[in-house]
C-alpha cells in the first residue's frame, strides 16, 4: 500500500470539539483478543463484548464508567492482533507506562492491552483511521490440527493455490464491492472501496490471505474469502467472480467464510498519499 504520514488535523467524520476535558488525556490502546470469548466488539445488554470488558476495567480503575471508542466493530468469533481504541482518563491518575498493566489486571485473559500511550487530543480511534489490514487463515488438509480449532477455517478439499492468487489479483484495486457486503440494516453511503493488496501465503497446510485496504464493508473480507475459495475449489469460475465484482446490480455472493479464521491485524493512521501526491483518505469500516 501507499505510505502514511501522521495526521495534523482530524479527518472527516470527527467532531473537532470531541477533545478530552481539562485535566484529562486521550489514551490510545493497542489491543489483542481471542474472538471466541466475546460476542464481538460493540457493547450489548449481556455485557459479553470486548467494549464492555474494557469499559468495566476502566470503571474499576476510575470509579466511573467511560466510553471506550474502537477503530471499528468486529463480529463474534473474529480475533484481533492489532485493534486500536481510545478512552479519556485523568492525566494524573496513573503514570503513562502503568496503564497497560493496570487495565490488564482487570481484564479477562482472552483480552490484553499490548500498549497504552498518550494520543493527541484530535486523535479518534475510528475517524482518524485511514486503512486496515486483515488476515484470514485457512487450514487446507484432511485433518484439522487441534491447536487450530477456532483459529482457522478447515477446508479438507484441496485448493488450487494458483487460482487463489488469480482471484486475489482480480479483486485488488478500487471497485464497487456491493456484491461482497452483508446487509447491516442501513444503506452504505458508498460501496466503493480500495484494496491495495491481497497477499497469499502458503506454508504446508496453512494458507494466509492478507487484505490491505482503505476500508471494508460489513463482512466484506469474509465474503471475499468465501468467494475466492469457491473458485479455487472449482465450484465457480473466474467469470462469475468478475461479473459479481463489475456488475453487482443488487446481487451478493452467498459464500461467507466463518468468523473464527479472521484476524484484525493492523489499523493504519495518517494520510494515505497517492501516486500523484494527492490525499486519498477514507474512513475504515467493518469487514
Amino acid at each position: 500500500m501507499a505510505g502514511f504520514a501522521e495526521l495534523p488535523e482530524p479527518l472527516s467524520g470527527l467532531n473537532a470539539n470531541d477533545r478530552p476535558p481539562l485535566g484529562q488525556m486521550r489514551l490510545r490502546l493497542l489491543l489483542a483478543y481471542e474472538g471466541g470469548a466475546f460476542d464481538g466488539w460493540q457493547s450489548q445488554p449481556n455485557g459479553r463484548t470486548v467494549q464492555d470488558a474494557l469499559e468495566r476495567a476502566v470503571a474499576e480503575l476510575l470509579g466511573e464508567r467511560r466510553v471506550v471508542h474502537g477503530s471499528g466493530r468486529t463480529d463474534a468469533g473474529v480475533h484481533a492482533l492489532g485493534q486500536v481504541a481510545h478512552v479519556d482518563v485523568p492525566e494524573k491518575r496513573l503514570a503513562l507506562h502503568a496503564w497497560a498493566a493496570a487495565l490488564n489486571g482487570h481484564l479477562p485473559k482472552a483480552l490484553r492491552v499490548l500498549e497504552a500511550r498518550k494520543a493527541p487530543p484530535i486523535f479518534h480511534a475510528r475517524f482518524s483511521a485511514s486503512g486496515k489490514v486483515y488476515t484470514y487463515r485457512l487450514w487446507n488438509e484432511r485433518c484439522l490440527h487441534p491447536l487450530e480449532v477456532g483459529r482457522a477455517w478447515h477446508l479438507p478439499v484441496p485448493l488450487d493455490v494458483k487460482l487463489v492468487r488469480a482471484t486475489a489479483t482480480l479483486l485488488t484495486g478500487t471497485h464497487d464491492f456491493a456484491g461482497f457486503a452483508a446487509n447491516r440494516g442501513k444503506p452504505e453511503k458508498s460501496t466503493e472501496r480500495s484494496i491495495g493488496k491481497i497477499a497469499v501465503f502458503k506454508s504446508g497446510p496453512l494458507m494466509r490471505l492478507r487484505f490491505e485496504g482503505d476500508g471494508f464493508l460489513y463482512r466484506m473480507v469474509r465474503m471475499l474469502t468465501g468467494s475466492m475459495v469457491r473458485v479455487a475449489q472449482g465450484k465457480a469460475d473466474m467469470a462469475w467472480l468478475e461479473e459479481l465484482l463489475r456488475h453487482p446490480n443488487g446481487r451478493r455472493t452467498s459464500y461467507c467464510a466463518p468468523a473464527d479464521g479472521l484476524y484484525l491485524t493492523e489499523v493504519k493512521y495518517g494520510i494515505r498519499v497517492g501516486k500523484a501526491g494527492s490525499a486519498l483518505v477514507k474512513n475504515a469500516a467493518t469487514p
